[in-house]
């Protein structure tokens, strides 16, 4: 089953044509969206978007770019609103949450300390309810595993892995998969591109993270990746992709990062169990 296990369909950027990203992501073979949240403020769109794909799911959480804004007031929230859609189906997990340390002014020593504050406050709630997380490591791996170490039977997917093969397989231990998209794709990730060749298929995961991280063929020579939007139908072209690297046929791939998500993310196979319509996009 071809999964796309982090995708900010709820973004501004689709808000013009989200029927539209929806359908060309069915054509594509994409059965499963996951839509996580990065703050309280969006928490519903991410539901609303989620419940728009036949298969769909979304999760809940505080996204680190966003924690400088958020306090305690927010974590009440999230365990409220992590209360309330304990019995929707469509909620699968805790995310976007963990620690950022590529963004200057998330690198102060004030703003780490509030980051790892909401990153732990929010690993106690997915242990609490027994719920998996999206991981958010960008240039923080390390210190990410050092809390969720503190956290036993807390595992989930480690979005956007780009971390050396020794931290790949820490992060295995803990129960976590890892997720491959779009920087995959490009010739000069190397790191990347030989995790995705040594790495056991099962603990690997397809990701988009649309509308970011576009794949290299959406991207031309000279144009600032970020100006570029990606959309979850590129989950196929990012599982070829991923064939590729391992010579083994896209179905195999599909098969293999499919079954993965269902296992490290257990309310998402009860979903696609389930098989619920899609709601009408508004």
């Amino acid at each position: 089953m071809l999964i796309d296990t982090h995708c900010h369909l709820d973004a501004p950027e689709f808000a013009a044509d989200r029927a539209a990203v929806i359908e060309r992501a069915r054509l594509a073979g994409v059965q499963s969206i996951v839509v996580p949240a990065v703050g309280v403020f969006d928490f519903e769109q991410a539901r609303v978007a989620a419940r728009a794909v036949q298969g769909g799911g979304y999760a809940l959480g505080i996204h680190p770019l966003y924690v400088l804004g958020a306090g305690e007031a927010d974590l009440l929230e999230l365990e409220r609103q992590v209360q309330k859609s304990l019995d929707d189906p469509r909620f699968v997990a805790i995310g976007e949450i963990g620690l950022d340390f590529f963004v200057p002014e998330l690198k102060a020593q004030a703003a780490v300390q509030h980051q790892e504050w909401m990153y732990e406050r929010q690993l106690a709630l997915a242990q609490r309810y027994g719920l998996p997380v999206l991981l958010h490591v960008r240039r923080s791996q390390d210190r990410v595993l050092k809390y969720l170490r503190q956290f036993p039977g807390v595992g989930g997917i480690a979005h956007a892995f780009n971390g050396s093969h020794q931290q790949a397989d820490m992060f295995v231990r803990q129960g976590c998969a890892l997720g491959l998209g779009g920087a995959m794709t490009f010739a000069r990730a190397k790191q990347i591109r030989r995790l995705a060749q040594d790495m056991a298929l099962d603990h690997l995961v397809l990701e988009t993270d649309a509308p970011d991280l576009a794949p290299s063929w959406l991207v031309e020579p000279g144009t600032p990746l970020a100006s570029v939007r990606n959309e979850p139908a590129q989950a196929l072209g990012i599982a070829r992709s991923l064939a590729q690297l391992r010579g083994l046929r896209v179905e195999q791939v599909i098969a293999a990062t499919g079954a993965t998500a269902r296992r490290v993310l257990p309310r998402l196979d009860v979903l696609l169990r389930m098989s619920l319509p899609p709601a009408p996009v508004t």
